[in-house]
């Protein structure tokens, strides 16, 4: 590790804890339907979308009609982007001729897009049309983030709210946050791009002649465009297979920089909207600090881990980290810092390869995923899990002193702790049932670049992305198989709707009922023994449910390796 690796890691967080509080007003200005600097550009333009659609974006729905609206209109996304892939032969837009997308592979895209967490099982250079990446993963990209905040205010407001029977308008919630939040930002964060050369261009790909006299085909296409969305909406879908190492995609320092503040930055937002909306900024910022006491810890152990570098090569006299897998432009502690951010984030694009890294550098992307992705999180989904993690850290301090739990006012009573566990619980059946399946079945094993316990990590890592709705990957295993589309898709799905359908319950909840003032017996939410406790229920719950998942894997990696074996 060095003085400037630390610096540039400095600088990183000052960036995202500078932006959390502007951007944070303004979100909620937005999302509560209130006057911006962008109204008189896009007000005519929110305003036709809903004379469109026919929508009253003043009627507001119980939380029932609003999670109908939702699923459903996710469930038209999926199918929607299911046939573009099928027809794709038959659509222009497609320079490259590229044919139909194989069914598994398409069912894996849609869902994966459509839960906001683009995993690949394929390369995107290579598999994909223009019209195809434009016309179906970017929207989505779009989409999938809006609904992600969109959720995400439903249960803010029902925290917020006392004796309401509603919690917002799911097709307002969902516009705002696309035409006010994520579209003008994408627009700004694209242009910057392509001033520091990612392409963007509907030209075919170019046929250049090596010095060697050699023939070679050098992709491009509508990168920045994709690029901005995929981040700002941690979405993490590359355009290239190669993802944010690809040159095209993340050509400098800065852009590396960019991207990796665009994916926190509404994450780290919403933390700021949630203290605003239910009057006291404090509670957002212990939050916020629970987020970042883990976002710290995963950075140190990874950085720690990849500047360290492997022992056997230090017995030949090699000294320096592991470069393994890292582009030279980046370095170890940018690489690590972005799969600590990317992970934490439920992104998943990458600037360097996650199965090159050291075991524990491996751990903590893993142990991230396994969490809940609720350090930061994905736009939305972070602040919902985290606020899960609240539930039940208020339940805990209940027990403790022998009081009905509160939060910001509210009673926290037996309903709202069941559909708590019903969502937590339901990252851990996805990720271990369905690892616990392909490491025993024939169709599971065969994907495996590596046999032992790294060729098991390639499998747990791959259930943990798809149920975290990450869509990072160790790249050893060979994931685009009709098993490991159909059941990461499956992964994806209960990950996704398993935890939003119960988060929408406990809205509809907590909106009904009446706020409770703080006396002197309230459990402070706003200082540091809270953030404490709340750090140490995420561990906790965390720790319990994976550790043997992972001692079989990770764990049983790093110590095989300080005994010098290798698998």
């Amino acid at each position: 590790m060095t003085f400037n690796g630390w610096i540039q890691i400095a600088l990183f967080c000052a960036i995202v804890v500078a932006l959390a509080r502007p951007l944070g007003g303004y979100i909620a200005r937005v999302m509560e339907g209130e006057r911006t600097l962008l109204a008189p550009l896009l007000g005519p333009v929110e305003r036709l979308l809903y004379a469109g659609a026919g929508v009253n974006q003043r009627r507001e729905q119980h939380w029932l009609a609003y999670t109908v609206a939702m699923l459903a209109f996710n469930a038209a996304g999926f199918v929607f982007l299911f046939a573009l892939q099928r027809v794709q032969g038959l659509l222009p837009g497609n320079p490259m001729q590229m044919g139909a997308v194989a069914p598994d592979s398409a069912f894996n895209t849609a869902v994966s897009f459509v839960t906001n967490t683009n995993w690949q099982g394929y390369g995107g250079e290579s598999t994909m049309g223009y019209l195809v990446q434009m016309a179906g993963l970017t929207v989505q990209n779009f989409v999938s983030a809006a609904t992600g905040i969109a959720v995400a205010m439903a249960l803010i407001r029902g925290f917020s709210r006392a004796s309401a029977q509603t919690v917002g308008n799911f097709w307002a919630d969902l516009t705002r946050a696309t035409l006010y939040i994520l579209l003008p930002l994408s627009i700004l964060c694209a242009l910057f791009y392509v001033s520091q050369g990612v392409t963007q261009t509907l030209g075919a790909y170019i046929q250049a002649t090596t010095l060697e006299g050699a023939k070679q085909t050098i992709a491009v296409g509508p990168t920045a465009s994709q690029l901005a969305i995929k981040m700002l909406g941690t979405n993490g879908g590359g355009f290239f297979n190669a993802n944010s190492a690809h040159p095209f995609e993340n050509p400098t320092a800065l852009t590396n920089l960019v991207q990796m503040v665009s994916i926190f930055a509404i994450g780290a937002a919403l933390t700021n909207v949630f203290g605003r909306m239910v009057g006291d900024e404090r509670q957002g910022w212990a939050i916020f600090a629970a987020m970042g006491v883990l976002f710290l810890a995963g950075v140190a152990v990874a950085y720690w881990a990849e500047a360290n570098g492997n022992p056997a090569f230090a017995a030949l006299g090699i000294e320096g980290g592991n470069m393994e897998g890292k582009e030279v432009r980046f370095g170890i502690a940018m690489s690590a810092l972005f799969a600590v951010v990317t992970t934490a984030a439920s992104c998943g694009a990458v600037n360097a390869m996650l199965d090159s890294f050291m075991p524990l550098g491996g751990l903590v992307p893993l142990v991230n995923m396994q969490l809940g992705e609720v350090i930061i999180g994905g736009v939305g989904a972070g602040l919902y899990g985290m606020l899960l993690f609240v539930i039940l850290a208020i339940f805990i301090a209940g027990l403790m002193v022998g009081r009905t739990p509160e939060y910001v006012g509210k009673k926290i009573e037996a309903k709202e702790v069941k559909m708590t566990m019903l969502a937590v619980l339901s990252l851990p059946l996805a990720i271990l049932g369905f690892t616990a399946l392909a490491i025993v079945l024939p169709s599971g094993l065969a994907s495996l670049a590596n046999a032992g316990p790294h060729g098991y990590s390639e499998v747990l890592y791959a259930y943990t992305s798809g149920a975290a709705n990450n869509g990072s990957a160790f790249a050893g295993l060979s994931a685009n198989t009709p098993w490991y589309n159909v059941t990461i898709g499956l992964a994806m799905l209960m990950g996704r709707f398993l935890v939003i359908v119960p988060v929408m319950a406990i809205a509809g909840s907590l909106a009904t009922k009446k706020t409770v003032p703080a006396s002197i017996g309230t459990f402070p939410t706003d200082g540091g023994l809270f953030v404490g406790l709340l750090v140490g229920v995420v561990l906790i719950v965390g720790g319990l449910t994976y550790f043997p998942a992972l001692a079989v894997g990770p764990v049983v990696e790093h110590f095989a390796m300080l005994a010098g074996q290798s698998f």
